[in-house]
């Protein structure tokens, strides 16, 4: 345990922040899951619908840095793959 004042302060800070990022991951886990169940129904609008909200989470993760941009662009490109592969079957 921190004795310093700004240190407490700092593990507090830290701790919230954990947090955050934690319930932000999980939101952009459960988006891509919820497209992943879509695809695999074969329901191209629900897909469609989950596609655009997943999409949305990735660029929203990369830009607050939860995510490197380099890895959402990857996953919005196997999602758009996946999405494109519903529509040909």
């Amino acid at each position: 345990m921190p004795n310093i004042k700004s240190a407490k302060k700092r593990v507090q800070i830290s701790a919230a922040r954990a947090a955050r990022n934690r319930a932000g991951k999980s939101a952009l886990k459960t988006s891509i899951k919820k497209f992943n169940a879509a695809v695999a129904d074969g329901n191209r609008e629900e897909a469609e619908a989950a596609y655009k909200v997943a999409v949305k989470k990735l660029d929203r993760a990369a830009c607050k840095g939860l995510v490197h941009k380099n890895t959402a662009a990857r996953r919005k490109s196997s999602l758009t793959l996946a999405l494109n592969k519903v529509d040909a079957e």
